[in-house]
C-alpha cells in the first residue's frame, strides 16, 4: 500500500479528550494478568473523579484486583456517522472499595450490573497513565486492492 501524504494522521488525544470520550460510553474491556496469562473481560463502567469504577463478582477479575497487579481498561467508539473512530486506554492499579458512599456515588453515576448474578464488589481503577487516539476511518476501497475479473488480487507492479 502506498502512503499518501494527504491522508489524515492518527491524532493523539490530550487527557481532557480522553476523559470526554470515556464519559461518552459505558462499556469497555478490562485486561488483567493471571497465572495462566493475560485475560480480557467486557465491563460496564463509569468515570468517577479521575478514576474509573466497575462492579464485579467473585472470579478472575476480582482475583486479579486483589492480587494488586497492574491492569488496563480500553474503551472505543465511533462518531455518529461512523467516520471517525477513537480509542482510550487507562492503565493503573485497582482496589475494591466498600464504603456505602462509594456505592451510592456509583449508582447515582448510572453504574448497574448488566447481567444477572452477584456483583457485590465495587472496584476503583486509579490511573497511572491515560492515553488515547482518534482517526478518520478509511473507506475499504482506499486500502483494499480491487480484485481482477477472476477474483484474484492483481500482481504487484
Amino acid at each position: 500500500m502506498d502512503s499518501n501524504a494527504s491522508e489524515p494522521e492518527t491524532e493523539v488525544l490530550d487527557i481532557h479528550d480522553c476523559w470526554k470520550y470515556l464519559r461518552s460510553v459505558s462499556v469497555g474491556r478490562i485486561a488483567v494478568t493471571t497465572d495462566a496469562g493475560p485475560e480480557i473481560f467486557p465491563v460496564n463502567y463509569v468515570p468517577d473523579y479521575g478514576t474509573v469504577i466497575f462492579r464485579t463478582g467473585p472470579g478472575t477479575k476480582l482475583d486479579a484486583v486483589l492480587a494488586g497487579g497492574p491492569l488496563a481498561l480500553e474503551a472505543d467508539g465511533l462518531n455518529t456517522f461512523g467516520t471517525i473512530a477513537w480509542s482510550v486506554i487507562v492503565k493503573g492499579t485497582a482496589k475494591v472499595v466498600g464504603a456505602e458512599e462509594d456505592f451510592r456515588e456509583a449508582a447515582e453515576a448510572g453504574l448497574a450490573p448488566w447481567e444477572p448474578g452477584s456483583k457485590e464488589h465495587l472496584v476503583r481503577i486509579t490511573p497511572s497513565d491515560v492515553s488515547g487516539r482518534r482517526f478518520v476511518i478509511t473507506p475499504p476501497g482506499r486500502w483494499w486492492q480491487p480484485l481482477d475479473s477472476q477474483g484474484h488480487f492483481p500482481p504487484d507492479r
